[in-house]
């Protein structure tokens, strides 16, 4: 049974749009508190919000009957606060239980001591949105802060950044020894669900199979002579062991009449049954075994573009882009366009092997129409640079801004350019503070969820954190303008 929200207001919870903040805190919460109350009040937003997160949490199944859930109103706003805090669920948890100003929100009353919010039943509910109905959240948060600052669409900038998926450091042997170490349980439970044999000594392998990447591990690291000899002997002897499990993986699927049409639409991983899960993986592990082979024992230098450098998440990219801290990260570029007060406007996983340049145009175009003809000027790096690229964006908005690529001809197109263009130029470099404030503050330095779904959710909960951040200091501007809870460093973007 759900309800969107409790309409009966209790006697030992005020109304949520009196739950008194403490101004004089500067911590993230307040501000997100305080728009979260502005939701509420606004009857139409909050309805707008509630019946997109309704038809996630209940697309099929009746609100009626059943067990009492958590409200689409708790889950927005536990929603609302896991990233704009960058909490996991256990502090998440702690903080549904204890923090007094965020059950009122809630509607929970001091008299409810039995509310129970177990961090396992707030993941669950968290994970019924989908990344698209984030996106649609987003916007509808960011249309209500440009009802308080009309003028700030006039002005966007945009770039991209690398958010890393959670893997380790990818070695062949280290992602042979994660494909067996979920193929031999997978198998076993198969096998023993349909009475076959053949696998009882599953545990046994998979620690034989542990000690030889160890070992691995150990020989990849040694300076001495015949170091290499040793790790080609090695590499050997585990492809050969993971060759013939791998087989008789196969050899299990066959004989179960196991057929990848019928599960070939199920995205999540864990949602897939064991004999397709199964198939998963020995799919995977067998073209890393492939990769290893060719890298390590002929000796050919294998593109990036096909290896795959986690078994757990293996739509992970190596991104080069030559930052000096991290040269090198594994994950997925998201570009973000943040307006003059701070919203992010628009934001998109990339897809992989898409370039900055492709992205511009056809981003900006859908932006623009959504907005209603609102932006006047629009900047970007040079790594979305092109002649055709500066001429679109043109078309699209009054003063297009995007750096040319290399010294002089920046310094020509500095020098030609109007007192717009100029501007437009010296303001850009603070789209990196909202990129790093979504970084340190909103989780997205390393996404902490699991599957390609998860990742773009963590994505839109992080940017949903980082508007509503927004829109609470634009509030808070307005009700105190001189208390600590609404100042912020960002300077007027003019």
């Amino acid at each position: 049974m759900r309800m969107r929200f409790n309409p009966q207001p209790r006697l030992d919870c005020p109304p949520i749009e009196m739950v008194k903040l403490n101004l004089n805190c500067r911590d993230e919460l307040i501000p997100i508190l305080r728009a979260l109350q502005h939701i509420y009040g606004d009857n139409r937003l909050r309805r707008d919000i509630l019946y997109l997160v309704g038809e996630d949490v209940n697309p099929e199944t009746s609100t009626e009957h059943g067990r009492p859930g958590m409200s689409y109103w708790q889950i927005a706003v536990l929603a609302a606060v896991r990233l704009g805090c960058n909490l996991d669920y256990d502090k998440l948890q702690d903080l549904a239980e204890q923090h007094r100003n965020l059950r009122l929100l809630m509607g929970i009353g001091d008299w409810q001591q039995e509310v129970d919010f177990d961090w396992r039943r707030i993941r669950d509910n968290l994970c019924h949105l989908r990344p698209q109905t984030l996106t649609k959240i987003n916007r509808l948060v960011v249309t209500a802060g440009h009802e308080l600052a009309p003028k700030a669409i006039e002005a966007v900038r945009g770039d991209t950044f690398v958010v890393e998926t959670n893997i380790h450091y990818p070695t062949e042997s280290s992602l042979i020894g994660d494909g067996l170490r979920k193929i031999l349980p997978l198998a076993a439970e198969l096998a023993e669900q349909k009475e076959q044999s053949g696998w009882r000594q599953h545990e046994h392998i998979l620690k034989n199979v542990h000690k030889l990447v160890q070992r691995i591990g150990r020989a990849s690291r040694a300076k001495g002579q015949g170091g290499a000899q040793r790790l080609k002997k090695l590499y050997r002897e585990l492809l050969e062991l993971a060759g013939k499990l791998l087989q008789r993986a196969e050899q299990l699927l066959v004989s179960l009449a196991f057929r990848v049409e019928e599960q070939a639409a199920i995205r999540s991983v864990a949602k897939m049954p064991l004999a397709m899960r199964l198939h998963h993986y020995v799919g995977l592990t067998r073209k890393v075994c492939d990769t290893a082979r060719r890298r390590v024992l002929l000796g050919e230098t294998v593109p990036h573009a096909e290896k795959i450098f986690s078994i757990f998440e293996p739509k992970t990219e190596l991104i080069k882009r030559g930052k000096q801290a991290k040269p090198i990260q594994y994950g997925h570029n998201v570009l973000v366009v943040e307006d003059a007060v701070g919203f992010i406007c628009e934001y998109q996983v990339v897809d992989k092997g898409v370039l900055d340049q492709d992205l511009v145009v056809p981003v900006m175009k859908k932006l623009q129409q959504r907005v209603g003809g609102k932006i006047k000027r629009a900047s970007f790096d040079r790594s979305f640079h092109t002649p055709e690229n500066q001429q679109a964006l043109g078309e699209i908005v009054r003063t297009p801004c995007i750096a040319a690529k290399g010294q002089e001809k920046g310094r020509k197109q500095q020098k030609e350019g109007t007192v717009a263009f100029r501007k437009a130029r010296q303001n850009h470099p603070g789209v990196e503070s909202a990129i790093g404030a979504l970084q340190a503050g909103n989780g997205l330095e390393r996404c902490r969820d699991k599957s390609d779904p998860g990742f773009e959710r963590y994505v839109g909960l992080a940017v949903l954190g980082r508007n509503l951040q927004t829109l609470g200091k634009l509030l808070l501007a307005q009700d105190e303008a001189e208390c600590e809870a609404a100042k912020s460093r960002r300077k007027d973007a003019g």
